[in-house]
């Protein structure tokens, strides 16, 4: 069974950063690529980054240039430095698998001024 416990999330400033985390158990880290969502209120949940097993990353053109993911493969956990923070950012945060397999409870993330 997979499992994420995502963390980071809080109040920020527009212009402002927050850096989320994540630790994944139940997954083949090494084989898996891995990814953070959102989901923003009344809207669908989005793919915003992802990377491959082999480190290749891909963004949404919403956060390019602006948010950074990172894998440690030994700690099994996945990082998102998200810089130049935007209201439109506001949303509720999830790591998974690509394809996701379940969701954990996720790290809201809010930027007001």
């Amino acid at each position: 069974q997979v499992q994420q416990v995502e963390s980071g999330g809080g109040l920020v400033q527009p212009g402002g950063s927050l850096r989320l985390f994540c630790a994944a158990s139940g997954v083949i880290f090494t084989t898996n690529a891995m990814g953070w969502y959102r989901q923003a209120p009344g809207k669908q949940r989005e793919l915003v980054a992802d990377m491959s097993s082999g480190g290749s990353a891909n963004y949404a053109d919403s956060v390019k240039g602006r948010f950074t993911i990172s894998r440690d493969y030994a700690k099994n956990t996945v990082d998102l430095q998200m810089n130049s923070l935007k209201p439109e950012d506001t949303a509720v945060y999830y790591c998974n698998t690509v394809p996701p397999v379940g969701w954990g409870q996720g790290t809201l993330v809010t930027v007001s001024s």
